[in-house]
């Protein structure tokens, strides 16, 4: 089992879907987390509570909105003040389908923010402090749309490559910092598939009405497209291998992209 106990977990994007499953799993191997995402009070509150009682130390939420450099200056300083992370989890996105000619650039440039540049921002920030300590972890998620395009996707499609792209820059350049029995720094990417989590609804609920409203025969339609399991991924699935690639053994394991995609990115 990975024991992350005194280790410091940021997970963006932790109060829902695939960055809450992940902050689970590390909070269950000991790890602190720092909790960020859109969330009311009371939600932060419930997220905060939830990982206490699955074994985090402790779990405190960091504001930052990510569209932002500054905020995403502010949000890893506050991070840094509160004991700095070991653990660096770059999973908040955002996405919007339309056709190239009829993307608003508001839209680009807010997804490129979010799903790219922030995680330059955070990993810029904690990356050289991780090489001081001798350990340290980032795992980017990214999606199979850093691997593969598909249509109406532009900018998600354009930031997740750079982020599979950013993060083999980053890989590269901390290969050999860190203490190797510690476990070194490694930077990798975890690309999902069709996974059951928020954003994928609008694409869930515009193919179930082709079937009269029917959710289960809309995402069995999306399913046959791509995914040749046919079996969508749950997030605690993710969250297994981001627990796994904490773990020491996993120090030769950097600079990758690995798929969670029944096979998507194998055709």
């Amino acid at each position: 089992m990975t024991d992350l106990t005194g280790k410091t977990a940021l997970v963006t994007g932790s109060v829902q879907g695939i960055g809450l499953a992940i902050a689970r799993a590390l909070a269950g191997a000991g790890a602190r987390i720092a909790v960020h995402g859109l969330a009311g009070d009371m939600e932060i509150r419930d997220v905060c509570d939830d990982l206490k009682a699955a074994g985090s130390p402790q779990a405190e939420f960091f504001h930052g909105d990510l569209r932002n450099a500054d905020q995403v200056d502010e949000l890893m300083a506050a991070v840094e003040a509160w004991g700095g992370a070991d653990i660096l989890v770059n999973n908040a996105g955002i996405q919007h389908t339309a056709p190239l000619a009829q993307m608003p650039r508001e839209t680009w440039d807010a997804i490129l923010a979010v799903n790219l540049s922030a995680a330059f921002l955070t990993m810029r920030a904690a990356l050289p402090i991780m090489a001081e300590r001798g350990f340290g972890r980032v795992i980017n998620i990214a999606s199979v749309h850093g691997l593969v395009a598909s249509r109406d996707k532009a900018p998600y499609v354009a930031a997740k490559h750079g982020l599979v792209g950013l993060s083999k820059v980053a890989a590269l350049e901390y290969a050999d910092q860190g203490d190797p029995v510690e476990g070194g720094i490694t930077v990798n990417c975890l690309c999902p598939g069709w996974t059951e989590t928020a954003i994928i609804e609008p694409q869930v609920a515009a193919r179930a009405a082709e079937f009269g409203g029917n959710r289960q025969a809309g995402i069995a339609d999306l399913l046959s497209e791509k995914q040749p399991s046919r079996r969508t991924s749950d997030p605690s699935e993710i969250g297994a291998l981001a627990l796994w690639l904490c773990a020491p053994a996993a120090h030769n394991v950097t600079g990758t992209a690995i798929p969670i995609d029944g096979g998507w990115t194998a055709q």
